[in-house]
């Protein structure tokens, strides 16, 4: 960073965080006295009006913001073609470095923690904010325990314009919601799914979902359920397990209300377990009071008919079991009419089975005259479960177009027509992140109900961690950039310090991850040189009235030619300067780079 002082009040020091589009600099509020921290976008980013947009706007709506969990910010700005944006500075720790260090936290501390960052999020809710990134980098605790939420980098306010590109997803992969991984709207119940993982993270030293990709992780959180965090931790209180695992629900309606009721819960667990019941945690609130659901509820689901933790990682206490209350007894008739009843209704449901069969159409069909049996032939891409009636053909269905839509759409097609989806991923330099490449299934081909659609869904141009090649000689720094698939331009200039043939320095700078095929422009030192001004052509005066003027090289001789050492002596004017060359040396040109402190021979016509 060559500029030390932004717009003449913020002074930067030295760089404090770096994330994939901007880096932060501590620095000094020159006006006001005070340190602050200074938000930087990477060039790269820059130079996208878009992002921009975004970076502006939301920095101001977060400025609104003012809560003791939620780092403030103080000011956005540009100067010249850097912007940036003014934040409190808050000496500590980010969360993710406390968790590497020291996880799995106690249950106390945990609780406090994400009491608090819930307690942040509520305040960003209430004022139309949601984070979408909320993760344990994103939040930085002090000494003293304070958790502050910070970086509203990509978050959205109702009053935003700005609309995510399509197949753009914002947010860390290892804690997007699922609404986000399909690429749906975030809600403040993502920000709320997003701490669940957070606070599993924190109790169990593990992230719930791991995959060999962004695409595998993302899909996870969709389709899969998480390792309940007591098989991972058994210290866990049960209550505190089936909280979290809450917040988690794929469903966004049966997570909690809002961040301030999660906070509440978390706070108060130890409440519900001294309830009596909880039948299912997320029917069972603080203080007895109930959570309300959205009209896709469903009962809560158990392993083996088991209560305790069940595969889902739910917390269910069944209900006290009840005595049924026994029927007035029957005498006489009664019994027999029950049974009689019973027959008929077997007898109902047997004819009602038949047409359901189609026996009852082959068995008309044989006394019409048509012996033929009804058949269904299998469809295409798939058989029939053994012991399972082969789908009719108008039972299949038609393989939509994929190619074109984001991840999250293809899957959303594909499970309302009843058909697995199967993403995989493949970077891809033309086709942006997210959308899909190709399908193996082509469309329109018919396939049966359950069977799975595999397609290729890209993950955007491969990215590359670029070399340090400073102070390497230029060919070996051309090299190894180039296999790594990255273009080189090489610009040279002067260097008092590097020798000739060396890089000075490289633009990205190294470490910064980029598409293969972008461009790292390096600089190669030419040496100590100077560029020898243009004197030829002109008359002797004015060279070496030039020459006189300009550093680093000295005039030692004039060389005056006559007809019988100069050819085409006529063609030049009396006096004109007609050739230079470095003493000892070769011929120069106007404009040639030469060696520092050379003494130089100015070729002369001769009067006549």
């Amino acid at each position: 960073m060559q500029q030390k002082v932004l717009d003449g009040r913020y002074e930067l020091d030295r760089k404090i965080g770096e994330g994939g589009m901007a880096r932060v600099y501590l620095g000094r509020d020159l006006r006001l006295n005070r340190r602050v921290a200074i938000k930087i976008p990477h060039r790269h980013a820059s130079g996208d009006a878009d992002f921009l947009d975004r970076f502006r706007h939301e920095a101001q709506a977060a400025a609104i913001l003012a809560h003791p969990n939620i780092v403030d910010v103080y000011d956005v700005g540009q100067d010249g073609d850097i912007h940036y944006i003014v934040m409190e500075y808050v000496e500590g720790t980010d969360l993710k470095a406390v968790i590497n260090r020291e996880a799995p936290l106690t249950a106390a501390r945990a609780v406090d923690i994400a009491g608090q960052i819930a307690r942040g999020l509520s305040a960003a809710h209430k004022a139309g904010m949601v984070h979408r990134d909320i993760k344990p980098q994103n939040v930085i605790v002090t000494a003293d325990g304070r958790a502050r939420i910070t970086d509203f980098g990509v978050a959205k306010s109702h009053l935003s314009t700005a609309l995510t590109e399509t197949g753009v997803s914002f947010g860390t992969v290892d804690y997007i919601s699922p609404e986000q991984a399909q690429g749906r709207a975030a809600t403040p119940q993502s920000d709320i799914y997003a701490l669940g993982i957070v606070l599993y993270e924190m109790l169990t030293a593990r992230l719930p979902f791991k995959g060999d990709s962004a695409v595998a992780v993302a899909m996870k959180h969709v389709t899969e359920e998480p390792p309940p965090p007591r098989q991972i931790n058994p210290q866990i209180p049960a209550q505190l397990e089936a909280l979290i695992l809450r917040a988690m629900d794929k469903d966004p309606a049966r997570r909690p209300r809002s961040a301030m009721e999660f906070a509440d819960l978390i706070a108060g667990y130890t409440q519900i377990a001294q309830q009596e019941t909880v039948v299912n945690p997320a029917l069972a609130g603080v203080g007895g009071r109930p959570a309300q659901r959205g009209p896709t509820t469903q009962p809560p689901r158990q392993a083996g008919g088991s209560s305790g933790t069940g595969a889902t990682g739910r917390v269910s206490i069944p209900m006290p079991r009840q005595t049924p209350a026994r029927a007035p007894r029957q005498e006489g008739l009664g019994c027999g009419i029950f049974l009689v009843g019973m027959l008929i209704l077997a007898g109902v449901l047997g004819i009602v089975m038949l047409f359901s069969t189609g026996a009852l159409n082959g068995l008309f069909g044989s006394i019409g005259g048509d012996p033929r049996p009804t058949t269904s032939a299998p469809p295409p891409g798939g058989t029939a479960a053994p012991g399972e009636p082969s789908p009719t053909p108008d039972q299949r269905i038609s393989v939509p177009t994929l190619v074109g839509l984001s991840d999250g759409a293809a899957q959303e097609q594909l499970l309302k027509l009843q058909l697995i989806p199967a993403p995989q991923g493949e970077n891809n330099p033309t086709v942006s992140q997210g959308l899909v490449i190709s399908q193996t299934v082509a469309p329109g081909e018919l396939l049966a109900p359950g069977l799975t659609v595999t397609y290729t869904v890209s993950l955007g141009p491969l990215l590359v961690t670029v070399l340090d090649v400073t102070n390497t000689r230029v060919e070996i720094a051309r090299s190894q950039l180039t296999a790594l698939g990255i273009q080189v331009a090489v610009v040279e200039v002067p260097s008092v310090a590097i020798d000739a043939g060396f890089v000075i320095d490289q633009s990205p700078r190294s470490g910064l991850r980029i598409a293969q095929g972008e461009t790292v422009t390096i600089r190669v030192s030419q040496g100590d040189v100077v560029r020898f001004p243009d004197v030829i052509g002109k008359t002797r005066a004015e060279a070496e009235a030039i020459l006189a003027a300009t550093p680093g090289m000295t005039l030692e001789f004039v060389d005056v030619q006559g007809r019988d050492r100069l050819i085409d002596f006529d063609t030049f004017a009396p006096g004109e300067v007609v050739s230079a060359q470095i003493q000892g040396g070769s011929g120069i040109s106007n404009g040639e780079l030469i060696p520092r402190g050379s003494r130089i021979i100015l070729g002369v016509r001769a009067e006549s």
